[in-house]
């Protein structure tokens, strides 16, 4: 799902209109490519985050001594604790840059 977005946006970034049209485009034509460039700036910050708490919880949580194909209940649990907890600080940690940013 994600993809088909990111093709959507790199397609519309190929098929937009040359730069030295005219100005009125030229102005109009910066705000989708803003909002391009947003997106993945937002997009490679969220996989980041993303492979830094699999990092971290699997370096927590898995056992080095690999005796299952399958996680174990403890794993499984101790897994879903981590990143509940991973998501729930960034979570605060984002609400109080943007108050703070805010202000």
């Amino acid at each position: 799902r994600l993809g088909a977005d990111m093709r959507f946006a790199v397609l519309s970034l190929a098929s937009a209109p040359s730069i030295g049209v005219c100005r009125k485009k030229q102005a109009t034509m910066s705000q989708p490519q803003d909002a391009i460039a947003m997106a993945e700036q937002e997009m490679a910050y969220r996989v980041e985050l993303f492979n830094k708490m699999v990092g971290n919880c699997y370096d927590k949580c898995i056992d080095r001594r690999y005796k299952d194909g399958d996680l174990s209940v403890g794993e499984n649990t101790c897994l879903d604790r981590c990143s509940s907890k991973y998501w729930a600080c960034t979570s605060i940690v984002g609400q109080l840059l943007g108050a703070s940013q805010g202000r």
